[in-house]
């Protein structure tokens, strides 16, 4: 955001829906959050804008950019899914089972950290604070059951197709090393969506930004710096 801002673009973030300050305690199912996003849009009447997403925001802001498309300037698509045959990681498959309420209510930090920094990526003892937060204080646990528990890949079949008719230009920034969000999804992304530009960033997993915040803020921005 700072390189962004540099380069003369206003850049916001907002929570994944009770992951960050959120303090509703509504369900932050798919749906919901979904809602929340259109909600802080419009809100804010931001009006067009360039969408980056990555993770479980790929979900909600795709499924939000195809609802939308006269609001979609640019894409930028990082190491997410958004296909209604998507099958969920070892992880992900725990979580929404039987066993997900222990799962996560026997978390603590140093484990999380681990798992944030399993694949080199460069979270500062702050970010994992940070990121650490909702879950030792706030809803973090019980929202993340809430999410994957409700969000099923078939729930995504409305929106088959629909990236490629937005027309958007699309940047595709990706860590090749990803096992949460494999590279085979952004090469799916680039044969589904026309002129879709893949920059896969050896060595780096799913947490692309954190492995290589250089490099991918000179992507972004010379991207972004293309459509203004």
């Amino acid at each position: 955001m700072r390189a962004l801002a540099e380069a003369g673009r206003r850049s916001l973030a907002p929570d994944l829906y009770c992951l960050g300050e959120s303090t509703d305690p509504g369900p932050a199912t798919f749906e919901r959050s979904l809602e929340a996003f259109a909600s802080w849009h419009e809100e804010l009447a931001l009006g067009r804008i360039a969408l980056v997403v990555h993770d479980w925001g790929g979900f909600i802001g795709l499924a939000w950019a195809c609802e939308h498309p006269e609001a979609v300037e640019a894409l930028v698509i990082s190491d997410t899914g958004f296909f209604a045959d998507g099958r969920w990681h070892g992880m992900a498959k725990a979580v929404r089972g039987p066993q997900g309420e222990e799962l996560v209510r026997a978390l603590e930090r140093e484990g999380f950290a681990g798992l944030l920094r399993a694949d080199d990526a460069e979270f500062s003892d702050e970010d994992i604070d940070a990121y650490w937060q909702p879950f030792e204080k706030g809803r973090g646990r019980e929202a993340t059951l809430e999410f994957y528990r409700s969000m099923e890949f078939s729930k995504l079949a409305p929106y088959e197709g629909k990236l490629a008719e937005l027309g958007a230009p699309t940047l595709l920034l990706w860590g090749a090393e990803d096992e949460f969000a494999p590279i085979s999804g952004a090469r799916r992304f680039e044969r589904e969506i026309p002129g879709a530009r893949l920059v896969a960033i050896e060595g780096a997993g799913h947490f692309v930004f954190e492995a290589e915040p250089e490099r991918c803020a000179i992507e972004l921005t010379e991207f972004l710096g293309r459509r203004s």
